[in-house]
């Protein structure tokens, strides 16, 4: 299984990606070590993740994420808690 997931990072900018073990990931990001966008701004927190089947079907919903406006991001996020 894959996840999708955004994450707020310190400057308060979101960051998308994909991953198949959220823990691990967020860990990752935090000690700076995964993705070059998130390693300037730690500490990173996960707002919303969502377990989607395959890395294909990931992906494509990384890139719908991605191409959102910040608003429409958070209007996501919202809509699962």
């Amino acid at each position: 299984m894959r996840f999708v997931y955004i994450l707020l990072c310190s400057d308060d900018s979101l960051y998308t990606g994909i991953t198949t073990n959220i823990e691990e990931r967020i860990e990752k990001h935090n000690q700076g070590k995964w993705a070059k966008y998130t390693s300037g701004r730690t500490p990173v927190r996960i707002l919303y993740s969502q377990e989607i089947g395959n890395r294909s079907e990931a992906s494509k919903e990384e890139r719908r994420i991605k191409k959102l406006s910040r608003k429409q991001k958070l209007e996501i996020i919202e809509n699962t808690i």
